[in-house]
């Protein structure tokens, strides 16, 4: 995983996880508690409840992403600026400065004006915007979008954004953004649940992770609250979301956020990571759960992607085993050699064991009258030959190790 340097924060793996607190300087935002065009006030807000309150990173934003309002053009976000510029100048708190645009013009003069970093939520639909954020030497989280200035994030399927994120390629301190929320009339609830499931596979690219999830209705609507009610379901999408391997949070509510980051990374996997010295070989453990996700780093590295299926393991219980089953799956795994095993509970020659008594809420209230329990444990390409060595012993276990994939759970 590439770390960035923004303006001298690491963004990455090798460091914690990073909180950009949301300044908007356009009177037509939604959010009216972020919102100031005076700016006085707006460096007081900066100072108190986005700096103080633990924010990295101070985001921003020249017009409202609400696709009913007209876009503003380049000229016009330009003639916000000044309030902007004059923000940060009149701001006493330590943090970096991003200014979010979709032009290259408007990243152009805010970095030359003291702006760090540029948040790109259009990923790079103005083709010159790479340019002249190497130009900088600036980091800039790129959100994925069609390429359309006038349609960011107005993308469904969880591939294409994968493949959006490619468009006019990757600077050496790009962060990637999977683009939650209502873009689009199109873009729906459950294509952001499903954007969510699959965090770990944008990881996929090797460079840090953005996400933009605070009070969002794709999570408010599971728990049928409104905007204002909606904190506490931010902040458990929020530790998800760090554990599955975001490096940056975009918010309003920065204290709530940065504890909810804190919990998250606390319990996220230890990956083993070494990076090479001179005649060492480095390491770096990927967080791998799915094939899909395999087949990303893959890909990245132009690697064969059929060895997907041997780079995840599953463990499944199973109970109500006749002796026949039993067999097949020990002569089935036995047969591979290498990539799948099956240990019955309560043998002495395995490590598995069955709870004593059903009330102990163990293995044995899962076995079924009579049935014997075990794990079967195996990548998805053994499992694959696992199921068909051994298929027809009989229809309940035929029924069972159909289920058995793990391609893409």
């Amino acid at each position: 995983m590439r770390n960035v340097d923004a303006a001298g924060l690491g963004i990455g793996d090798d460091h914690p996880p990073r909180i950009m607190g949301v300044l908007n300087v356009s009177a037509e935002s939604p959010y009216d508690p972020s919102v100031y065009d005076d700016p006085g006030e707006a460096a007081k807000y900066v100072d108190e409840e986005l700096i103080g309150e633990g924010a990295d990173i101070v985001d921003v934003g020249l017009e409202s992403a609400n696709k009913d309002l007209e876009v503003l053009s380049a000229d016009q976000e330009l003639a916000r600026l000044d309030t902007a510029v004059e923000t940060l100048e009149s701001t006493s708190g330590d943090a970096v400065w991003s200014i979010e645009t979709r032009y290259h013009e408007v990243a152009d003069e805010a970095l030359a004006r003291g702006f760090d970093m540029v948040n790109d939520i259009c990923g790079f639909a103005d083709p010159e915007m790479p340019r002249v954020c190497r130009e900088h030497d600036a980091a800039v989280s790129k959100m994925a979008s069609p390429p359309d200035l006038d349609r960011p994030g107005a993308i469904e399927d969880v591939d294409d954004i994968y493949e959006a994120l490619s468009r006019n390629g990757l600077t050496d301190k790009t962060i990637l953004d999977p683009a939650f929320g209502g873009w689009s009339v199109e873009k729906t609830h459950a294509d952001d649940r499903e954007t969510f499931r699959r965090l770990r596979e944008f990881r996929g690219y090797g460079r840090p992770l953005l996400v933009s999830i605070n009070r969002k209705s794709f999570l408010k609507t599971i728990a049928g609250r409104s905007t204002e009610e909606a904190l506490p379901v931010s902040l458990a999408a929020t530790s998800m979301a760090v554990e599955r391997g975001a490096h940056v949070i975009r918010t309003h509510d920065v204290a709530e956020t940065r504890d909810a980051a804190l919990v998250g990374a606390e319990f996220a996997r230890n990956r083993v990571r070494s990076d090479a010295e001179a005649g060492d070989i480095a390491v770096e453990e990927l967080d791998v759960t799915t094939v899909r996700e395999a087949e990303r780093h893959l890909d990245r590295l132009a690697a064969d992607p059929e060895v997907a299926g041997d780079a995840v393991v599953r463990t499944y219980e199973l109970g109500g085993l006749t002796d026949e089953a039993v067999g097949a799956l020990r002569a089935a795994t036995a047969d591979l050699g290498v990539g799948a095993a099956f240990a019955l509970a309560g043998s002495a020659s395995h490590e598995v064991t069955a709870s004593p008594s059903a009330t102990d809420g163990g293995a044995s209230d899962r076995t079924g009258a009579g049935g014997g329990a075990g794990l079967l444990v195996g990548t998805p390409a053994a499992l694959s030959e696992v199921r068909s060595s051994a298929s027809s012993v009989s229809g309940a276990l035929d029924a069972v190790l159909e289920t058995i994939d793990g391609t893409s759970k």
